[in-house]
């Protein structure tokens, strides 16, 4: 997700290099892989809670199911695709936002703002309010997340559920529109799209393990984990992958089979937009069916009794 030609540290600045990994070449060592997006999951003692939850929401939503096994408490490094259990269902809602440390005026109207590009063509929207929030932005953690989704709602309500470390008014508007409006579509239920199964076949799994050991420090169970292992199709609903969504990282070309980059998105593109709107269609429109229906049907009278 870091834009052409820049790299960003967790914190937002320009970060340093780090040694490389034992027995390697110091002088091939690459700036730490910046961004650092997660996405937050919930304590495993309320994955049945958070699917009930979801089902009230929205009936249609599937049981919760892990994406992948990961370290506790969050997922990183996954078009725009829904998970089918996070979906706040197609019927107009407005989420509340507030900030959980003090924040100028101008600033939480900013980030509201740009939280708000998603609501031009989808019938959810956010609002600032002075209470506390159903989003609740936090500038002081440690980089960039969000809970995805209806997990949300099962958040206590003193901490935050998104974090935008450091941000302020400084920040130039294509950071604002990079970040915010990310860490928004995961408010929405949106994963990270280079998790599809289509972006990640294009990994070369060795120049994966070595990428990542010298820009983040990750070891092989984490790089399968947060990069190598798809997000399961059951599990998904959307587009085909698109490397240009605001929910795609960008990835160098050296961890690729054919040396070509997964490009990433900068700011939400029509595909995004389109595709959210079929989900959370605007009040103008008719909801659109969130899957074909093979559904068989025939009397009542017909059904078969089942052996007790």
């Amino acid at each position: 997700m870091t834009a052409p030609g820049f790299v960003e540290s967790r914190n937002g600045t320009a970060s340093s290099r780090i040694p490389n990994a034992p027995g390697t070449d110091d002088r091939d060592s690459a700036p730490l892989v910046t961004y650092g997006c997660r996405i937050k999951l919930l304590p495993s003692r309320l994955h049945e809670k958070a699917s009930a939850f979801a089902a009230r929401v929205n009936p249609a939503n599937a049981p919760l199911r892990p994406l992948v096994a990961v370290p506790p408490g969050v997922l990183e490094p996954q078009a725009l695709t829904i998970l089918t259990s996070k979906y706040w269902g197609a019927s107009p809602r407005v989420l509340s936002v507030s900030f959980t440390e003090s924040a100028p005026d101008d600033l939480k109207a900013r980030i509201v703002s740009n939280m708000n590009a998603w609501s031009s063509r989808i019938c959810i929207s956010f609002a600032l309010t002075n209470g506390t929030g159903d989003v609740r932005i936090s500038r002081s953690e440690d980089g960039y997340w969000s809970y995805l989704g209806t997990d949300i709602s099962l958040i206590p309500l003193d901490r935050p559920t998104m974090s935008l470390q450091n941000f302020t008014m400084a920040i130039d508007e294509s950071e604002y529109r990079r970040v915010v409006r990310h860490e928004t579509g995961h408010t929405l239920g949106f994963p990270h799209e280079h998790m599809r199964r289509e972006l990640v076949q294009q990994i070369d799994p060795a120049k994966a393990y070595d990428y990542f050991w010298r820009t983040q420090r990750w070891s092989p169970d984490v790089v399968d984990a947060q990069v190598l292992t798809p997000l399961e199709d059951d599990a998904i609903m959307g587009t085909p992958a698109d490397e240009d969504s605001i929910m795609c990282y960008q990835l160098p070309g050296t961890i690729t089979h054919t040396g070509e980059p997964i490009r990433g998105g900068t700011d939400i593109n029509n595909s995004d937009y389109d595709f959210a709107g079929s989900l959370y269609p605007p009040t103008d429109q008719a909801p659109s069916p969130r899957r074909a229906s093979f559904e068989d049907d025939w009397g009542p009278a017909q059904d078969v009794d089942l052996p007790s």
